[in-house]
């Protein structure tokens, strides 16, 4: 699969080709804004202002208001692993807000707006932005994919078998892997301050490494008959392998049909053979689909996790190291019985 790949310097930074990320999008269609029949109308009105909204504001070098260069991201947690390597150089955005859902956000003009006037776009990459392509297609900024160089686990099931699961960030290993990705890519972006992102990834390596060990140790008091983890979206694909759980969700990636009756049924069949004594749902999605699984088992329900966004500075998780901590708590008290 393609990747943008910054390469050193200004000038080549905006110089590089735009290329497509494939849709995850089992049905098909088109990308493009323009030629998109089936889009909703509020998407083809936005793509008909957005020729208008870069004559607008240009395609030149994005700074804030205080003259640092602006990395915009395209959600919360990739907006605080890279804010942790930028330190006080860069002024990091993220594209949607703290409890949003990122799969299917559609932007909106004013984020055009933000994006054409940023230095760089960072996205995480295997098909978790089905939108992305069609944001950029427009755009002269340059852009990092920063799950470049991770091992992606495929969906296996549904229409989605195949694919790569996207939430690779799930897993502080792979955290250390879009580090790595943000570190280049901001060195080149600011080449002056290449040794400070260099520091600042180390020493963030450094808590990452600290968080899966916490992660390891807080999901190893579960005891063999009690290792299943069921949610409502397929998201732990990567921490069910790091800790050795078995991982069983309702359906495979957020979309806008969610919960068949079939995934629902096959669930509860699952919940029901294995005695799990805990289930559980994400902050962005509704848990209507996983409370039915409760009350047909009688399995409780364990708590939220959070996987495709922070919450706000005063909720459980405002910070990706939060998330990590927050999940393997919740999940190891849902699962022994000490349920939230």
């Amino acid at each position: 699969m393609p990747h943008e790949r910054v390469t050193p310097g200004l000038d080549s930074l905006r110089s590089l080709n735009r290329r497509s990320e494939p849709d995850l999008n089992p049905g098909g269609g088109s990308l493009s804004w323009r030629v998109a029949p089936h889009a909703s109308a509020r998407r083809r009105g936005v793509a008909v202002i957005l020729a208008l909204l870069l004559a607008l504001t240009g395609c030149s070098l994005g700074t804030a208001d205080d003259g640092r260069p602006v990395v915009l991201t395209t959600f919360t947690v990739l907006a605080d692993i890279a804010q942790n390597v930028a330190g006080d150089r860069l002024n990091v955005e993220s594209l949607t807000k703290p409890g949003a859902e990122v799969h299917g956000y559609e932007p909106t003009p004013a984020d055009m707006r933000r994006a054409a006037k940023a230095e760089l776009i960072v996205n995480n990459g295997l098909n978790l932005e089905a939108w992305f392509a069609q944001f950029v297609s427009d755009l002269d900024v340059p852009r990092v994919v920063v799950s470049e160089g991770v091992e992606p686990i495929d969906i296996t099931s549904d229409a989605y078998a195949g694919k790569p699961n996207p939430h690779a960030w799930m897993s502080p290993l792979n955290a250390e892997i879009y580090v790595d990705n943000l570190v280049a890519a901001f060195s080149d972006l600011d080449p002056d301050g290449a040794q400070q992102y260099r520091a600042n990834g180390a020493a963030y390596k450094k808590q990452l490494g600290e968080v899966h060990g916490e992660l390891i140790e807080s999901l190893s008091v579960l005891p063999p008959d009690q290792r299943a983890l069921v949610t409502c979206e397929g998201a732990f694909s990567y921490l069910a392998r790091d800790t050795g759980l078995t991982e069983r969700y309702i359906w495979p990636v957020n979309a806008e049909q969610q919960a068949t009756p079939q995934q629902v049924a096959g669930t509860i069949g699952f919940v029901q053979e294995n005695r799990v004594p805990a289930v559980f749902c994400e902050s962005t999605v509704s848990d209507k689909a996983m409370r039915q699984v409760v009350e047909a088992t009688g399995s409780a329900f364990g708590g939220t996790l959070y996987v495709d966004s922070l919450s706000d500075e005063g909720g459980p998780v405002p910070t990706y190291l939060d998330l990590i901590r927050h999940d393997a708590r919740t999940i190891a008290g849902g699962l022994t019985g000490g349920r939230s």
